[in-house]
């Protein structure tokens, strides 16, 4: 009798499993037997959650698996936690797949069923929300009266900027839709044109028949403008101004041709689509502007509109800027260190003016890359409409300096294409905003014109213009034509010839003239007045300005075209 129970005993023991020991043996079989009796009243009254007995078997699993080597290795190796497609770690564990690897794809089920009976259960995991979906629709756009609906792109929705308002712009967003359509289809037809006729392989040769067509075209659009504001529209004018102020874009119909008005509009859809993109991907939100102020040599400027720096120097409120090189960094520190091995005490390029103090460079996007990128990106801080930063290998860059004995400081400087096939004499025109109003604007507008003679060519700025570039060049046309007037003996004068002699773009001269109220209609034929109290103004103002150094000597030049590159 004691052998058979010993023989029991024995077989009992060979057949109890290897991982655990008797007590987890006997209290496997307890929860076992308590799980069952939990199932039964669970079922005939309902009350208890299924929940429980998920939860005892993870346990069970997650206590197994600390005394198994293998999958214990496994966990060691999955500590770190996983990475989220963007490279970093997750943020909250929201993020995280948190289930357990040792559980069972039936457990897994029955758990996501679970998961999906019971409202209660999800009551506890935080909610993810779209941080720019709820920053939308808490957002309203500025302009008063608007209700956010609509985009000047005629491409989204809503809007929540001053730049993207259809309101704001006198038009309404069916307008811009329409608009969006046309665009898009001259966009197409451009682009067949580009593939068919090969751009880059005709750049140097002479333009196409359709080319030249195209240009008559648009010099009959400009000729065809109204010479000038009727009273009815003047009244019109001065009555948006009076009833919105500043809250509203000034009326553009009628000042200028249809066709600049269409390019100006062009732009403007443009850079709204731009700053709307920077918004969606979180690098630059409304009202909050990007970098505030930038130090720049001896100076600290204030911004006026936003650059597309990287985002991690973009969202400081504060960048310093190597006056030099134009290398920009995040700290007083850093630009001290930079400046104490910077080489550079000037302009990269060829030196091509100097007279006294001022100097001008010309300097090759295409060898001098990064100091024109960064050019690029400087001068977008203090122009609205700029939407040229990277692509400077086609351009010239003539970057007008101001010495002493430190080095040659940034003035200004405009750019200008390689190859231009409407004349255009300058594509983008700045003046450092501590050099403002002191002539050096105009310095730098003779200056390409200077450049136009010595080219035999007549000029003309790239359109459209901003605002404070329109209000720089109609000055200047208008000095040029007063000089000019000032100096003419003959009796009959003819714009072709004012234009051969200044490179001045006969159409920028007609609309000075008309600006003057010295261009009049007569029998059949247009008559150049000459206005002698406009001249006597200018000439007093010559005089009392005196012998200034903020005019452009031909003298001091020492330049000669480039040749097709």
């Amino acid at each position: 009798m004691a052998l058979l129970c010993l023989s029991c005993l024995l077989i009992i023991f060979l057949q109890r499993p290897m991982a655990g020991s008797g007590s987890d043996a006997t209290e496997d079989s307890e929860d076992s037997s308590a799980e069952r009796d939990q199932a039964n009243s669970s079922e005939s009254d309902g009350n208890m959650p299924k929940r429980q007995r998920l939860t005892r078997a993870s346990t069970r699993l997650s206590q197994s698996s600390q005394d198994t080597p293998d999958l214990k290795r496994a966990a060691d190796h999955d500590e770190s936690p996983p990475l989220t497609p963007t490279g970093n770690a997750p943020s909250s564990e929201s993020e995280l797949d948190i289930s357990s690897p040792n559980a069972s794809h039936d457990e897994s089920q029955s758990k996501d069923q679970n998961n999906r009976d019971s409202d209660k259960d999800l009551s506890h995991r935080p909610k993810r929300r779209r941080c720019h979906e709820t920053y939308n629709f808490n957002m309203k756009c500025p302009t008063p009266g608007c209700n956010s609906l609509g985009h000047l792109t005629g491409k989204h929705e809503r809007h929540f900027a001053i730049s993207g308002c259809p309101l704001y712009h006198n038009l309404s967003a069916d307008e811009c839709k329409v608009k969006a359509v046309s665009r898009e289809k001259q966009e197409e037809e451009g682009k067949v044109q580009e593939d068919n006729s090969a751009r880059h392989a005709t750049r140097h040769q002479t333009p196409t028949p359709k080319q030249s067509r195209y240009k008559e075209q648009v010099t009959e659009i400009r000729k065809g403008r109204n010479s000038g504001l009727q009273k009815e529209q003047k009244e019109k004018h001065m009555e948006h101004r009076q009833t919105y102020g500043n809250t509203r874009e000034p009326l553009l119909e009628n000042i200028t041709s249809e066709y600049d008005l269409e390019l100006f509009r062009k732009a403007q859809a443009r850079a709204s689509e731009d700053l709307e993109k920077l918004r969606i991907q979180g690098q630059i939100t409304e009202g909050s502007n990007m970098i505030k102020t930038i130090v720049f040599g001896r100076y600290e400027l204030d911004t006026w509109y936003h650059s597309p720096y990287p985002e991690e120097y973009a969202r400081l409120g504060r960048l310093y800027v190597c006056e030099f090189c134009l290398k920009y960094m995040k700290s007083q520190t850093i630009l001290r260190r930079h400046m104490a091995k910077c080489v550079w005490k000037h302009p990269p390029g060829d030196e091509v003016y100097r007279k006294g103090s001022i100097s001008v460079f010309e300097v090759d996007g295409k060898k001098n890359k990064i100091y024109c990128q960064n050019l690029c990106l400087l001068a977008k801080l203090f122009l609205d409409h700029k939407t040229l930063y990277y692509d400077v290998e086609p351009f010239l860059f003539y970057v007008m300096t101001e010495a002493d004995n430190t080095g040659c400081h940034l003035v200004g400087y405009f750019s200008k294409e390689k190859n231009s096939f409407l004349n255009y004499n300058v594509s983008c025109i700045l003046t450092m905003p501590q050099y403002m109003r002191q002539g050096f604007g105009k310095m730098l507008i003779d200056f390409s014109y200077l450049l136009s003679k010595v080219e035999e060519k007549v000029g003309s700025p790239e359109r459209p213009l901003s605002d404070l570039g329109l209000i720089s060049y109609r000055s200047y046309w208008k000095e040029v034509l007063l000089r000019y007037m000032y100096n003419f003996q003959g009796k009959e004068i003819s714009i072709k010839e004012i234009s051969q002699e200044t490179a001045v773009n006969p159409v920028d001269i007609v609309s000075t003239l008309q600006s003057l109220q010295m261009l009049k209609y007569w029998k059949g034929k247009h008559l150049v007045l000459k206005r002698q109290d406009l001249i006597d103004e200018w000439k007093a103002k010559e005089i009392k300005r005196g012998n200034s150094n903020k005019t452009i000597d031909p003298s001091s030049l020492k330049w000669t075209p480039p040749k097709g590159t």
